[in-house]
Formats: C-alpha cells, structure tokens, sequence
C-alpha cells in the first residue's frame, strides 16, 4: 500500500502529462484544418447564410445519433453493461474529436481506455469499433450507389472508376460482419495466435441484431445529408429533386474518407469525391465551393462536438468518465 501510495503522485503526473500532450496535438491539428479551410473559404468571397447554423448543428448532431447507435452495440455484447445513453455519447464524442489523429488510433484507444475504466472488456469494445464503422461504410456506400446510379446512370462511375469500385471492393469483407460465424471465424484466428485465448461468441451480433444496428447507422448519414444540402442551398440554386443525390454524395464522400484512415478526418479525400459528383449537377467552381464550406462547417461542428462531451462528461460518475 506504501509503495502503491508513492507512485500515485508520478502516476498521475504521468496521466496529466499524456493528457496534454494529447490535447495540445489534436487542439494543433484542429487549429490547422480550421485555418486552412477559413483561408480557402474566404477567398471565394462568400456571404454570410443563417443555413449554415442548423448545418452545422446537424454535423453535431449525426455524431451524437452515433453515440446511441454504437453504445446500443456494447449493450447487446454485454448485457451487464449499465451504459446511459448520454455516456455512450461523451464516449463517441471525445472519439470522434481524436479523429484528428490519423489512423484513428486516438479515437479506438479512447474507448478501449474507457472500457478498462468501465470494468467493460476491451476485446469486446475493439469488436464494437470494428461494428460501428462497417456499419458506417455500408449505411454510406449502398444507399448513396443506388441514388447516384438512379440519378446520373453508370457513366459517372465509368468516367472514374475508383470512385464506387474501390467502396464496393471493401463491401465484400465488410459484409462478413452480418454473419456472425463468419466474424468470429475471422476474428478469433489472429487471436488464438496473438492473445492465445479464444475470442467469446456472445462477443458478436447475430444477424437479426447486426440488421437492426446497421439501420440505426442510417439515421447520422440521413442528418448528415440534410446539413450538407442546406450548404449547398446557400451556394448553388438545388431543386427538391437534387436533394437525394446531394445527400448521397455527401454520405459516399464520408465513406471515402473513412477508407482513407492515414488522413486527418479523411482531410481532401472527400472533397475530391464531393467536386466530382456535385459537378455533373453544378458549375464545378460552386461545386468546389460547396465542397471547402461543408468542410468547414464540419470542423466547427466539431467544436459543438466538443462541447457536447465536456458538458455531459460533468454529468457522468467521475469514475467512468471518458
């Protein structure tokens, strides 16, 4: 107990000294897409539009709605899990803030930390980080194919191929995840090697649970999508029967930044698939445009984000805070 006693000071120097190294590095980053974006943007000489408040409310908002969806997931692998939903949430958040950290190694070991906290296991969680962002991919890619095929016929995807092939390659694997004894399989063999233990099959959804969360993944997209074509009222002129395609753009484009998982919060990637898309419906200068403001106003709905956790964090037992 003495000795325990005297490390505690360096332990949580230690702790507070990772702390703020992490939030000096992520605040950095932050700080450049801002500057980077605010600069682009404000070449184009835009006006200030009151749409784009609820749109960026909606970029919050969608990662909110991913908060439940994922805390729904560790609720059904662990049914002895007490997770509020306004935990799951701060979890998501903070997460999502530490995307700015390529490879999305700040947002998965944030919720393996919270696991170790919660007494929750971190395979278990790892699993649940794997569910959440197939579910992401497939709730992006399928929907969004469909619209823009309906809308703009297979020539756009011919005229650039790698921007649908390349999606519905990683569609294949990604759908092992709806067949629980395919995903166990397929887990549980790097980690008999690894761990050396086998991986517990109540650590997998069955297809019927594997369904209903994949739908409930669809509803943060659908918000994201209303957030961008409100951007894209304030540049372009968007008639009702342009608000399917546009919102599906959008939700490819998120998908395509996931995929690129050593980028910053998929910095660039996006934009490319948003200016490539959008042009067949506007000018490809106010596709360029709408593509750098979205940006924008997504970086700043980050910034709610953050808001957001550190609000409910304070309502959280100080022992499972994230």
């Amino acid at each position: 107990m003495t000795r325990g006693k005297r490390r505690s000071p360096v332990m949580r120097l230690l702790r507070w000294s990772v702390t703020l190294l992490i939030v000096g590095v992520v605040g950095w980053l932050f700080a450049r897409s801002l500057a980077e974006n605010w600069e682009q943007v404000r070449e184009q000489h835009l006006g200030f539009s009151w749409w784009w408040v609820p749109a960026t409310v909606c970029f919050a908002g969608a990662v909110a709605l991913t908060g439940t969806a994922w805390g729904r997931i560790v609720r059904w692998l662990d049914p002895a899990a007490q997770i509020p939903a306004r935990e799951a949430i701060a979890v998501q958040c903070l997460s999502w803030v530490l995307k700015y950290i390529p490879g999305q190694l700040g947002s998965v070991t944030n919720k393996v930390l919270w696991a170790g906290r919660k007494g929750i296991s971190r395979t278990l969680v790892l699993i649940s980080f794997l569910y959440e962002n197939v579910f992401l991919l497939i709730a992006s890619i399928v929907p969004a194919a469909v619209i823009l095929l309906i809308s703009l016929g297979p020539e756009i995807f011919g005229a650039n191929a790698t921007l649908l092939i390349v999606p519905l390659l990683v569609l294949v694997p990604a759908a092992v995840v709806l067949y629980r004894p395919a995903f166990h399989t397929l887990i549980s063999l790097p980690a008999r090697k690894l761990l050396k233990s086998e991986v517990p099959r109540e650590y997998f959804l069955g297809s019927r649970r594997a369904l209903l969360s994949l739908g409930e993944f669809l509803l943060p997209r659908v918000v994201n999508g209303i957030g961008f074509v409100l951007i894209a009222a304030s540049v372009s002129e968007v008639t009702p029967e342009d608000w399917l395609p546009f919102a599906a753009t959008y939700a490819l484009a998120g998908a395509v930044g996931i995929l690129a998982i050593l980028v910053p919060s998929g910095l660039g990637v996006r934009e490319a698939v948003i200016v490539v898309v959008l042009s067949q419906y506007v000018p490809t200068t106010e596709a360029v445009i709408i593509s750098l403001l979205a940006r924008l106003l997504a970086t700043l709905g980050d910034v709610l984000v953050a808001l957001l956790y550190a609000t409910i964090r304070q309502t959280l037992p100080k022992e499972t805070r994230p």
